[in-house]
């Protein structure tokens, strides 16, 4: 977000003469803490440093919001910023619940719906021949909704599951033994999950506990694409795990930025000390060094280290960050006239914002279209990611196709001929079936009180028939 006001701010293009201001906010995972927040700044009665009072004027209310990460407080705030008609536009918010505007009327976002990517998981099960499968899902918005519209998605095509259990990470431990139980007790081999990277994290070490692996795990956004869940992964429970992901990108600049701490270039910063203690892993005051830490002098070469902060292709989520910022710049754009120069004579309102936000339709300077649909959504588009296993216990997240939900409905699905690797380190499909196909001379005759997918083959009756299966 910085670092795309920042542009904005020295463009001489977009909002030339008006520099934007921002205010940051950490919820910390509270819904409570999310709402206060959101009410202040609806309000004007935010907290302000005297170091921020210098000489701006601004508007007493906040103009929009980018944020926050999750559905849940995402629904929270966005049904208090409603009624004073505020954007809100999230980066990494999914959940299909929040494209309803009679009740989220000012919310948007830059990342897709669920309604999306709950079908494409739902046509890349049935693509692999996956008719018997079980599902976690994480018991919230999230979890909840997705999960839902996988399972009607998934029985109109012919797949059954086994079971369908909820799942979080503060769960007591009664609970989560119900989980492991059914999972050991089961016959089905793929798990379809709709889990946050918390959650999942959490559902690793109970496996791992119980030597749970061989399973072929399907994912979501939420995790499949995540560098520190495949780093705790010690036991190999998701070798060869399948599923989607937001497209990866590239912005020019960001990665240079990102590597720019000069602003927290000190010592005595305690976000600096921190960061750079944990990064570099070493310590400012030596004496408080302990074990293989080392003494800090600050000067460490950032640009050297390969992690999840200094690589971009691992944050694609930063990109939806940037065209929110984006999308509120040229909706002010528009609305104060903008050429060389701004009027400094319109009175900003923030319906008047929303209203230009959700017309707005723009590139980035690396030729990505952004654009809202009349539920506030953007295109969805999603890369389809295997984990396959590499050498040291590193895992590839290799992309092996591609899901347009804007293209005809047997156009969608593209898999790219590339070889996947599955559960077990195996070269070959898993198979995941209730029951084997009935061989001509046989008939299907459904288990009583069991999915339409559990069945026995009988033997044809004199004179009868069956040329099928």
């Amino acid at each position: 977000m910085f670092f795309a006001i920042e542009e904005i701010n020295n463009s001489t293009n977009l909002l030339p003469g008006v520099f934007l201001g921002y205010k940051v906010y950490d919820t910390c995972g509270s819904m409570a803490r999310a709402v206060r927040v959101a009410l202040a700044l609806a309000n004007g009665n935010e907290d302000t440093t005297a170091s921020s009072m210098a000489t701006c004027t601004r508007p007493a209310q906040v103009q929009a919001i980018i944020g926050e990460t999750s559905s849940s407080p995402c629904m929270a705030i966005a049904t208090v910023m409603g009624p004073f008609h505020i954007p809100m536009i999230s980066h990494f918010a999914t959940c299909a619940c929040l494209s309803n505007k009679i009740k989220y009327p000012s919310f948007l976002r830059t990342i897709p719906s669920d309604y999306y990517q709950s079908r494409a998981l739902a046509q890349l099960v049935k693509h692999f021949g996956w008719t018997w499968v079980g599902a976690i899902r994480t018991n919230d918005d999230y979890g909840n909704n997705g999960m839902a519209t996988f399972i009607e998605t998934a029985q109109q095509l012919g797949i059954c599951l086994e079971y369908s259990l909820s799942f979080y990470r503060t769960d007591p431990p009664d609970k989560i033994q119900k989980l492991i139980n059914t999972i050991k007790t089961s016959t089905s081999n793929v798990i379809v999950t709709f889990l946050s990277h918390m959650d999942l994290d959490k559902l690793i070490h109970e496996l791992s506990y119980h030597n749970l692996t061989g399973y072929q795990w399907v994912g979501t956004e939420g995790w499949i694409f995540d560098f520190y869940t495949a780093a705790k992964d010690q036991h190999h429970i998701l070798d060869g795990a399948i599923g989607l992901s937001i497209p990866k990108t590239h912005i020019t600049g960001l990665r240079e930025f990102m590597l720019d701490v000069k602003p927290l270039y000190s010592s005595s910063s305690a976000l600096f000390r921190e960061f750079w203690e944990t990064l570099f892993n070493c310590k400012f005051n030596s004496r408080g060094a302990k074990g293989n830490h080392r003494h800090c002098t600050g000067h460490e070469n950032l640009s050297g280290q390969n992690n999840s902060f200094t690589d971009m292709s691992l944050m694609p989520i930063f990109s939806n960050v940037y065209k929110g910022v984006y999308a509120v710049a040229h909706a002010l754009h528009s609305i104060l006239g903008c050429n060389k120069t701004c009027s400094k004579k319109v009175q900003l309102d923030p319906l008047m914002i929303l209203q230009h936000i959700k017309k707005t339709h723009f590139k980035t300077k690396e030729g990505e279209e952004v654009y809202f649909n009349v539920h506030g959504d953007p295109a969805a588009k999603y890369e389809i990611i295997n984990w396959q296993p590499r050498e040291n216990s590193i895992v590839e997240f290799v992309t092996v196709g591609l899901y347009d939900a804007s293209l005809l409905r047997d156009k969608q699905l593209n898999l790219q001929n590339k070889s996947l690797i599955w559960a077990r380190n195996s070269k070959q499909v898993p198979l995941s079936v209730c029951s084997e196909h009935c061989w001509p001379g046989t008939r299907k005759v459904l288990q009583k009180g069991r999915p339409i997918c559990c069945y026995d083959c009988i033997r044809c009756a004199e004179g009868e028939i069956s040329n099928s299966t």
